[in-house]
């Protein structure tokens, strides 16, 4: 149902972003984009902000279903590298271990607050890198 949802998102629908895989354990996502007309940009090729947001809730929302009601995740920061143009169907997956969010938890109860960093790639039909987006999120006890 939250799959469902998700791809009902205005902004995902306009840019054609599609939700194809949700682990039960909301600790992996695979998110899929096919070239359209009202994605391309003046180029032909994908629209880098269409790029971006695919890629943009997914750390963070790993983090909220995963650590629980007793800590605050927000995004901070972003950056998205282009490596090439994009001319089909791009994919991305996004994953947080349970090793990773343990110890995540880890520092955060033991500082109070701290801000990691992640890592995804957008890759085309032949699994080439199109951009590499690192997130910067913040996590905090209440």
């Amino acid at each position: 149902m939250f799959k469902f949802l998700f791809n009902l998102y205005p902004p995902y629908l306009g840019a054609g972003v599609h939700i194809s895989y949700i682990s039960r354990d909301y600790r992996e996502f695979h998110v899929e984009m096919p070239l359209r007309f009202y994605n391309r940009n003046y180029f032909g090729t994908h629209f880098g902000g269409s790029l971006y947001s695919m890629c943009d809730p997914f750390f963070a929302i790993i983090l909220v279903k995963n650590l629980g009601k007793d800590y605050i995740v927000w995004d901070k920061s972003a950056v998205i590298r282009f490596k090439k143009p994009g001319r089909s169907t791009v994919r991305a997956v996004f994953n947080i271990s349970e090793e990773e969010l343990k110890e995540i938890k880890r520092v955060v109860d033991l500082n109070g607050k701290a801000e990691f960093s992640f890592k995804s790639y957008i890759t085309d039909d032949k699994g080439d890198t199109i951009a590499e987006v690192e997130k910067i999120v913040y996590v905090r006890k209440k």
